[in-house]
């Protein structure tokens, strides 16, 4: 198990935030477009057959047993069988995926990269983009994208960020809390009562060190939480959705560092050390250390009951205070060597098949991106038939409590923060 004491997450998010600011300016160098690549003018089965025999590396957060083995078995049988294309799994973190692209481009390797595809969203997505580092224009070629809405703004955006053809959608996500009710009998309902409970039980919470993807969501509910309270007259959180704006910004940091300062003693070890990711906090909970465990994986909490990951005592739910949630993306870099293969690979992710399976506790439990007024009757019914575990939150309760994602530009900035006020005092 691993985790990071202070001074090794405060390495770890300087190496970060060196990277955002390298590439951080609003306007960056041109992306990489499809009529400027070996595919311009190709038709989707003329890129099908460019692909044939030919292997992609797929960049991926690889911390999930259960989303590895979708990814090989599902999707790669798929690649293999009917495209004649092999899968190669590379676990990797977007951000570190993104400054293997810089650093390649760095090095004027703009042909050849070694990353087809990333498994990206949030600001690691805007980063790449200002940076120049994205393929882009494709994704009206890929026939899956017929069954996505041309008007969401959560997938035409991506945490604020346009996605001008630069990304393709495969899932949606939303925040739960997993809590073990052996031991927490009556589960708080929101995050002020959350944060008093984990003071009157220490020990019973922690969260990973940012920028950990899960440790930094945690951190976003408390900022929301701060906001509800300090523009209350003004609509609360929603006064975040925009530009950054320091004024704005300034009096709920200062409320936010305020509280998880507070927090910290009452951490699990007392906050002297953090969860360096998501699997060692999921670790944690799987072990009784810790009573609660946070997620963006809402229909994915069965499949570890029922898999005897996680204590069968394990229920998950939402906070009436909302839980955050948003869309995750592939992208092909700009010097990637299999392009076809990639858009290959981005499109069985997105098809029917691949977000039906995905879909299924069993397998992931991952929310789809396809609309279901754009599927057939028989699409719509096998969608229907997905068993919802009863450790599931219900679709309804999802869509009564979701929260936008904030602009990357204000993740950044909170991150950073966090290291500053909280890591460091």
């Amino acid at each position: 198990m691993s985790f990071l004491g202070k001074k090794g997450i405060t390495l770890c998010l300087i190496s970060l935030f060196v990277l955002v600011g390298a590439v951080g300016a609003q306007d960056g160098p041109a992306n990489r477009q499809i009529e400027d690549s070996e595919l311009a003018g190709m038709s989707w089965d003329e890129i099908v057959a460019a692909a044939d025999g030919s292997e992609v590396n797929w960049f991926m957060w690889g911390g999930s047993d259960r989303i590895n083995r979708f990814v090989l078995e599902f999707i790669g049988g798929i690649l293999q069988d009917e495209y004649n294309v092999t899968l190669n799994q590379v676990h990797s973190g977007a951000a570190d995926t993104v400054q293997l692209v810089l650093g390649e481009k760095e090095a004027g390797v703009d042909e050849g990269g070694a990353v087809d595809l990333i498994w990206i969203n949030g600001e690691n997505f805007r980063t790449l983009k200002q940076g120049g580092l994205a393929f882009c224009g494709y994704t009206d070629l890929l026939p899956a994208m017929a069954n996505v809405n041309p008007d969401d703004q959560t997938i035409l955006n991506d945490f604020g960020t346009p996605v001008d053809g630069c990304e393709v959608p495969w899932g949606r996500a939303q925040v739960v809390i997993v809590v073990n009710t052996d031991f927490v009998p009556e589960p708080p309902v929101d995050m002020d009562a959350l944060l008093e409970y984990a003071c009157e039980n220490p020990g019973s919470l922690t969260y990973p060190a940012l920028p950990d993807f899960t440790g930094s969501v945690f951190v976003r509910h408390v900022f929301y939480n701060e906001a509800d309270k300090i523009y209350a007259d003004e609509g609360g959180h929603r006064k975040l959705l925009g530009p950054f704006d320091e004024e704005v910004y300034a009096p709920v940091a200062e409320a936010t560092w305020a509280t998880l300062n507070e927090l910290e003693p009452c951490l699990w070890r007392s906050g002297e050390t953090y969860p360096a990711e998501s699997t060692v906090h999921e670790q944690l909970y799987a072990n009784t250390e810790v009573q609660f465990f946070i997620t963006y994986g809402a229909l994915g909490v069965g499949g570890n009951i029922d898999n005897g990951i996680f204590p069968p005592s394990t229920d998950s739910y939402v906070l009436e205070s909302g839980t955050i949630g948003n869309v995750h993306f592939t992208a092909i870099p700009y010097n990637a060597s299999n392009k076809a293969a990639a858009m290959i690979l981005a499109n069985t992710l997105l098809s029917f098949r691949g977000q039906l399976q995905a879909a299924n506790p069993d397998v992931w439990g991952s929310m789809s991106v396809l609309d279901p007024s754009l599927l057939t009757d028989e699409e719509r019914a096998a969608f229907d038939e997905v068993p919802r575990h009863p450790a599931h939150a219900t679709p309804a309760e999802l869509a009564a409590a979701a929260l936008p994602e904030l602009l990357a530009t204000w993740l950044v900035r909170i991150e950073e923060d966090w290291r500053t006020n909280v890591l460091e005092q």
